[in-house]
C-alpha cells in the first residue's frame, strides 16, 4: 500500500514538472465584454504612446548631448606659451636697417634706455623674406633673400643685451607670391590679378594653402630664436577696385570669420613652437562696425586668439572729429587716450568669465604726418604724451613706428628712470584700486542703512 502511495506521489510530481517546462504558461480563459476589450486596447495604446514619447525624449536628449559635445570640441581655445612674458617697450626696424651696420649703432643707443624690444621685418611688403631659410618648402618658393646676411648673429647680439626680438610678417599683401602661385591671389572675373593703388597684389584670404606658407615662415622664425611672431596686413584689401574681385562660391563666408580662423590657425602653430604671437590691427576698427566688417578684423574675436593685440592707433590715422577732437594729429595724448578707452570698452563688453583675452600693446606714432592739412611735428613732447596716455589708460606696453627708423634716443628714459616710473605707476594704481574699493564699500554701507 505504501509502495502504491509512493508511486502515485512520484507520478503527480512528474506531471507538475512537465507543466513547469511547458513553453506556454497556463492561462485562464475569461470571456471579456466588448467594453472591457476596448478599455484594455486603449490602455495598451496609451502605454505604447507613453513609451514612444519616453524613447523620443531620451533620443532627443542623447542627440542634444552629442551635439553639445561636438560643439565644445569645435570651440577654439588659446594655448598658453610656457615662457615668462615681458612688458615690451620697443621700436620698429626695417629689414634693410637690420641687415646693415647701422643696426649695431641702434643697439648701442638702446642699451642705456628703457627700450627693451625691436620689431624686425622678416617678410616685407614686397613679399620677400629678409634672410635665408632652411625649410625646403620655403626655399622652393624662393622668396628668401640675404637682406639680413647673418640673422643668427643679429639675434645673438640683441639677446646678449637683453633685447626682446619680434619677427614682423606681412600677410595678405604679397606681390611676390603671386608670381609663383597666381591661383592664391585676388582675381578679377577675367582671371587677371587685382592690384592696389601702389601696384601691389593681394592674396585671397580664403586660400588655406597660403595659411600654411605663413605658418612655415613663423615656425622658421621660432626655430631661429625670435621671441615673438607678429602678423601685419591680416586683413582684406579695401582699396578702389576691390568690387571687381571674384571669390569662389564656397568662399563667401563672413570676412571676420575667415580672418579670425586664419589667426587661430597661426596661433596654434606658434604655440606648438612655444613662441609668443601677436597681430597688428587697424586702430579704426575699435568701436566701428563698418571698418571692422570691411577689413575683416573683429577686435574682440582676434583678442581671444593672440598673446598680444597691437592696434595701430597713430593720431594721424584718425579723421577730423574722432573722439571729439577737431584734428586728432594735433592732440596726441587725447587721441591715444580716446582710442585706448574705446579698446577697453570693446574688450570688456565681450569678456566672459574664464575666457582668454590678449594683452593690448599699441603702436604709437614716431613720425610727422606732414601730408595732412592739419598736423604738428612729432618730437619728444608728442611721443612722451602718447606713452603717458598708454600708462594712464591702464596699459604698460607700447611700440614706436617710424618707417625710416629715425629715432631720437634721448626721447626715451634711462633704464633707472624707466624702473622708477614703473614702480610709481604701480603704486599709484594700487592706491587708486584701494580708493575705488573703499568708495564702493561706503556706498554699500549707505545703501544698507537706508
Amino acid at each position: 500500500m505504501r509502495i502504491k502511495s509512493f508511486l502515485l506521489i512520484l507520478f503527480l510530481i512528474s506531471i507538475s514538472l512537465q507543466a513547469c517546462k511547458s513553453k506556454e504558461p497556463l492561462q485562464y480563459k475569461v470571456n471579456k465584454t466588448p467594453e472591457l476589450q476596448q478599455y484594455e486596447s486603449e490602455l495598451a495604446e496609451k502605454a505604447e504612446f507613453q513609451e514612444s514619447l519616453a524613447k523620443e525624449s531620451i533620443e532627443a536628449r542623447e542627440k542634444a548631448e552629442e551635439e553639445e559635445k561636438a560643439k565644445e570640441a569645435l570651440i577654439w581655445k588659446k594655448k598658453e606659451v610656457g615662457k615668462k612674458r615681458q612688458k615690451v617697450k620697443g621700436i620698429y626696424l626695417t629689414d634693410n636697417t637690420a641687415g646693415s651696420e647701422r643696426v649695431y649703432e641702434i643697439l648701442q643707443s638702446m642699451k642705456n634706455t628703457e627700450l627693451n624690444a625691436v620689431v624686425i621685418n622678416v617678410k616685407n611688403d614686397d613679399g620677400r623674406i629678409s634672410f635665408r631659410l632652411d625649410n625646403p618648402k620655403l626655399r622652393e618658393i624662393g622668396s628668401d633673400t640675404e637682406i639680413i646676411p647673418d640673422i643668427s648673429g643679429l639675434l645673438n647680439a640683441f639677446h646678449n643685451e637683453g633685447i626682446y626680438v619680434i619677427a614682423r610678417i606681412v600677410c595678405f599683401r604679397d606681390p611676390y607670391i603671386g608670381t609663383k602661385h597666381p591661383e592664391w591671389m585676388n582675381q578679377k572675373a577675367d582671371g587677371s590679378l587685382f592690384a592696389d593703388n601702389s601696384g601691389m597684389n593681394w592674396v585671397n584670404p580664403y586660400q588655406k594653402d597660403y595659411w600654411e606658407y605663413i605658418a612655415l615662415i613663423g615656425e622658421s622664425c621660432a626655430d631661429l630664436g625670435f621671441d615673438e611672431v607678429q602678423l601685419d596686413y591680416v586683413r582684406f584689401c579695401t582699396e578702389k577696385g576691390m568690387q571687381e574681385v571674384v571669390y569662389p562660391e564656397e568662399a563667401q563666408s563672413d570676412k571676420t570669420k575667415i580672418i579670425t580662423e586664419f589667426v587661430q590657425f597661426i596661433s596654434d602653430r606658434m604655440a606648438r613652437k612655444q613662441v609668443f604671437f601677436s597681430t597688428d590691427v587697424f586702430g579704426t576698427i575699435i568701436g566701428s562696425y563698418v571698418d571692422s566688417m570691411s577689413v575683416g578684423q573683429d577686435y574682440s574675436l582676434m583678442a581671444g586668439c593672440v598673446d598680444y593685440m597691437c592696434p595701430m592707433i597713430y593720431p594721424s590715422h584718425y579723421g577730423n572729429g574722432n573722439f571729439g577732437i577737431e584734428y586728432p594729429d594735433t592732440e596726441p595724448y587725447k587721441t591715444i587716450e580716446g582710442a585706448l578707452r574705446a579698446s577697453k570698452k570693446d574688450l570688456s563688453l565681450e569678456m566672459r568669465d574664464g575666457e582668454y583675452q590678449a594683452v593690448v600693446r599699441p603702436w604709437l606714432q614716431g613720425f610727422t604726418a606732414s601730408y595732412l592739412q592739419h598736423y604738428i611735428s612729432y618730437g619728444k613732447e608728442q611721443i612722451r604724451a602718447q606713452i603717458q596716455a598708454v600708462y594712464d589708460s591702464g596699459y604698460d606696453e607700447w611700440l614706436i613706428w617710424n618707417a625710416a627708423n629715425n629715432y631720437d634716443f634721448p626721447i626715451f628714459l634711462t633704464k633707472e628712470q624707466g624702473e622708477k616710473e614703473r614702480q610709481d605707476r604701480e603704486a599709484k594704481r594700487v592706491e587708486e584700486a584701494k580708493r575705488v574699493e573703499e568708495s564702493s564699500r561706503n556706498e554699500e554701507t549707505k545703501t544698507g542703512s537706508d
